[in-house]
């Protein structure tokens, strides 16, 4: 007798068809909600998990953090004066620096995508927008290109600017400069019912341009995400230096451009709006710069191992037909 299709499979197999099958959404929906819990309230459980996080979990959130971002201190660290710096001070610069690096390299910037409250919040506004059915707007292709460089230059301010600090350049007053102005510091501490950060510092000319800048900046992140999915994210310094070290990491976006139709799924839920993972039929680690690896690329795409993810060289997550029609008809369900 020939045995049945369904009796040939491994168990492996069929642990990996039920991952490729998932009901995706519902699955990042939850995973992102522990990680917020974890990192906004994860203090009053007594978890820390230390001052090198590479994502949004905000020093100023004192109460309620699970840990803390890891532009905070680098920039208290970076603003000390120049003996100091440049000592064997600078060994702790760089212990911080590796420790930040082995959080970043285990998940790349799936920390963005799945765990950092801030993008979970611009996705919950984003679900917030589609419920009241308002359209959202799109970037032109030259406004994307324009857009992607601002993260660069903000980080570059972010490391500049206290190390002019340090150097007597400017004033302590506009220390840590970007987290001044990042709407975390006010946003995130809310859900401790903590609104201190509210308040404009009269104490100095920078501390009160700073501090209103930051007001401004959190008016603009929250009337943007509105209109924008992943708003911030576009001008994220935190994303860009993910970036310059995202070689090493263990979690990667594949692609194979000869399974590849160019049918522009991918792209259409892409909250990036990134063209190369439809276009680029060439490339094989297909994340980009913008990418934020919340493979919702990968759920949407219909052909067979066009798009994976992998850890450590093994799939993990890939697109499949069979997974592409169960979810589809998971979201057209009446």
């Amino acid at each position: 007798m020939t045995p049945s299709k369904s009796a040939c499979i491994t168990p492996l197999q069929a642990v990996r068809d039920a991952v490729n099958q998932v009901d995706f959404n519902r699955f990042r929906f939850w995973f992102q909600a522990i990680g917020f819990v974890l990192f906004v309230y994860g203090g009053y459980l007594a978890i820390d998990l230390g001052s090198r996080l590479p994502f949004f979990s905000c020093g100023y959130n004192q109460e309620g953090r699970g840990g803390v971002c890891y532009l905070l201190p680098l920039q208290h660290q970076l603003g000390r004066s120049w003996p100091t710096l440049f000592s064997a001070a600078s060994l702790a610069i760089l212990t911080g620096f590796l420790v930040f690096a082995a959080w970043f390299i285990v998940l790349n910037k799936g920390w963005c995508g799945f765990i950092c409250p801030l993008g979970t919040l611009q996705d919950w506004i984003t679900a917030l927008r589609r419920r009241l059915g308002i359209r959202y707007a799109r970037y032109s292709q030259g406004q994307f290109a324009q857009l992607t460089r601002i993260k660069y230059i903000l980080l570059a301010l972010t490391i500049l600017i206290p190390l002019g600090i340090g150097g007597g350049w400017f004033s302590r007053d506009m220390s840590p400069p970007f987290c001044l102005i990042c709407p975390a510091r006010m946003i995130l501490p809310i859900f401790t019912g903590d609104f201190s950060q509210f308040t404009i510092d009269f104490s100095s000319k920078t501390a009160m341009f700073m501090t209103a800048l930051g007001m401004a900046v959190t008016g603009l992140f929250l009337i943007g995400s509105f209109v924008k999915k992943r708003f911030f994210c576009f001008f994220c310094p935190m994303s860009a230096l993910h970036y310059l070290i995202s070689r090493p990491a263990l979690l990667k976006l594949k692609k194979d451009g000869d399974k590849c139709t160019r049918c522009g799924d991918c792209y259409r839920v892409c909250d990036m709006e990134i063209k190369e993972i439809a276009d680029d039929i060439k490339t094989t680690d297909i994340m980009t710069d913008d990418c934020t690896l919340c493979l919702k690329c990968v759920a949407s795409c219909p052909e067979p191992g066009a798009l994976k993810a992998t850890f450590v060289g093994i799939p993990i997550f890939e697109s499949t037909e069979a997974g592409f029609i169960k979810r589809m008809t998971r979201e057209h369900a009446p």
